[in-house]
């Protein structure tokens, strides 16, 4: 026997339920109202028990199988792709730093730093001279960047306060608050030797902010030629910071850069079929096709359960005279068909752009893969749609949407209490403790404690220069661990399971809790037992040619 959703089963006890809310008191027609219950109660069925009422094939439910299929393959070949861009960015990021960073090795970047006055000139030459070098050294297929027939030049400049007398000795300084920059460039193919360059470039150590080199490359990363896409061509414009701030002795120096992804002016590729790298395009307008098709489909669900929510409200305040309660209302927009929708129109925006990079018409990797992910996410998640037809199945729906509320609630209280740990201990334990030097930071390792991980080193790396905050530390940490393992998240999880219990227990007992389940547990009419299937109407020419027949045969007879 096929189990169904709760929703639509019909009340089957010794004493069934009376149906006086639902009874008007002077009812005209008897079969209108079991229309419309049977209306309702076929608007709730699952693809299967619509089969067997009216014999409507499952369409939507074979096109959301296909759709889940087509998607996810798409969403693995444009993974491997921008994974391949990814690991592209992150080799040149890797290989500049090595180029360009003199003495660097593959350790955490903020460790690499310098102290001394000679090392700051002895790195910018090296910088200098590795850019003048870069076809001789590289190993890639990187180029300067040109503007006409002329080379970029790289750009050396240095920020520093405007005027200044500083005096640690004496505890006295004078300084002038405003920035002034200067700058110089340097073509790749200057003759000029880097220490005559330092002849009219002075570092202003006292006064001085930070030292920053930018210059541009060019790379085209081939690796794609034979995952039958096209090649890109890449900007990187390379930023080079000797950081000093602080003035605290130490110039921190990172290397980052930035990325921008350009259609190649001029392409031949030899030996694959040129065909086959636009196949994937095709691929792509096929799903957008099959999202069109049910985003349609389930937008007409949609209308056509509002149209019977209003037709239903409409009986109840007629025929009951009163008002139906938004829960039932909201049985009758399915919030799966929104999410699919929500899905469809994800995926169709996430294979616009995915078609338009195929095409190097766009190169926007990371908004075509946030379309793309959630989209492939929604549309998965609404696979629990269809195992929430069978009631074993179904209690992890239904709990999850009793529970929502109240766990929203719980939450809003939760989360002031976290939110006052967190600011009280960026600001007290911030200068002690790496974990809360930023909100953020904090937040990380707060969300971390309460899921009881990383709780040693954060016990263990609190500094101990200051006792009075090292003791308080202590106490905030128990606390927080003590309120939130032992009591906050112990209330969540009962919330839950007393949710879960009740629908269970509604379950096994299989009463009616709604008005609207109520109204529908008064048909005991199956799937099967052909009460559902519609009427044929008769067609116009049918209808004309028998009237016409039944009128002569009147007319023979009044004659004879």
């Amino acid at each position: 026997m096929e189990e169904t959703c709760d929703i639509y089963d019909a009340y089957d006890s010794n004493t069934s339920p009376s149906w006086e809310d639902h009874q008007p008191e002077h009812l005209e027609n008897l079969e209108e109202v079991e229309a419309l219950r049977r209306k309702i109660k076929y608007y709730f069925m699952n693809p299967c028990e619509k089969y067997h009422a009216r014999g409507r094939k499952p369409w939507k439910l074979l096109l959301q199988i296909v759709k889940i299929g087509i998607i996810t393959i798409q969403l693995v070949s444009f993974g491997l792709s921008n994974q391949m861009v990814v690991e592209f960015k992150e080799e040149n990021l890797m290989t500049f730093r090595h180029l360009f960073l003199k003495d660097y090795v593959d350790v955490d970047k903020e460790m690499y730093a310098i102290y001394r006055q000679a090392d700051v000139y002895d790195h910018i030459e090296y910088i200098i001279t590795q850019f003048g070098l870069l076809h001789n050294n590289t190993v890639g297929n990187h180029e300067y960047e040109k503007n006409g027939t002329v080379y970029t030049p790289l750009r050396l400049c240095q920020e520093f306060y405007r005027n200044g007398s500083i005096y640690p000795g004496s505890e006295t300084f004078e300084i002038d608050a405003h920035v002034d920059s200067e700058c110089l460039d340097i073509h790749p193919m200057d003759t000029t030797s880097p220490k005559d360059i330092f002849q009219h470039f002075k570092v202003h150590f006292k006064r001085l902010l930070s030292v920053k080199i930018v210059f541009v490359l060019k790379a085209i990363n081939l690796q794609t030629v034979r995952h039958r896409e096209l090649p890109d061509c890449y900007d990187f414009t390379v930023f080079i910071t000797f950081d000093n701030e602080a003035h605290s002795g130490r110039i921190a120096v990172q290397l980052e850069n930035d990325v921008e992804i350009k259609e190649c002016r001029d392409w031949k590729v030899t030996g694959a079929a040129g065909k086959s790298i636009y196949l994937t395009v095709v691929f792509d307008c096929l799903i957008i096709v099959t999202c069109v098709v049910s985003l349609a489909l389930c937008t007409r669900s949609v209308i056509k359960g509002i149209k019977l929510m209003l037709e239903y409200s409409r009986f109840c305040g007629r025929c009951c005279g009163k008002e139906v309660p938004w829960s039932d209302k909201l049985d009758f927009v399915s919030g799966w068909y929104i999410l699919i929708i929500v899905s469809d129109t994800l995926t169709i925006t996430g294979s616009i752009l995915k078609i338009e990079i195929q095409t190097k018409v766009l190169t926007s990797y990371d908004v075509c893969s946030i379309f793309l992910g959630l989209g492939t996410m929604f549309v998965w998640i609404g696979v629990i749609r269809y195992m929430g037809y069978f009631r074993k199945y179904n209690i992890l729906l239904l709990t999850l949407r009793a529970a929502f509320p109240n766990v929203i609630r719980f939450i809003c209280c939760a989360g002031i209490i976290y939110l006052s740990y967190c600011f009280c201990g960026w600001i007290v334990l911030g200068p002690y403790h790496e974990k809360f030097r930023s909100l953020n930071t904090v937040s990380e390792c707060l969300f971390s404690l309460i899921n009881g991980d990383d709780m040693f080193p954060t016990f263990k790396n609190m500094q101990q220069k200051n006792n009075l905050v090292w003791i308080f530390s202590r106490v905030y940490l128990y606390t927080f661990v003590s309120l939130f393992i032992y009591m906050i998240l112990s209330l969540f999880i009962t919330i839950i399971t007393d949710t879960y219990d009740t629908i269970k227990h509604q379950q096994q007992s299989g009463n009616p809790t709604s008005d609207l389940q109520k109204f529908l547990s008064v048909c005991t009419d199956l799937p099967k037992s052909g009460v559902y299937r519609l009427k044929k109407s008769k067609s116009c020419l049918i209808n004309c040619c028998i009237n016409r027949w039944k009128r002569s045969q009147e007319r023979l007879t009044s004659e004879a």
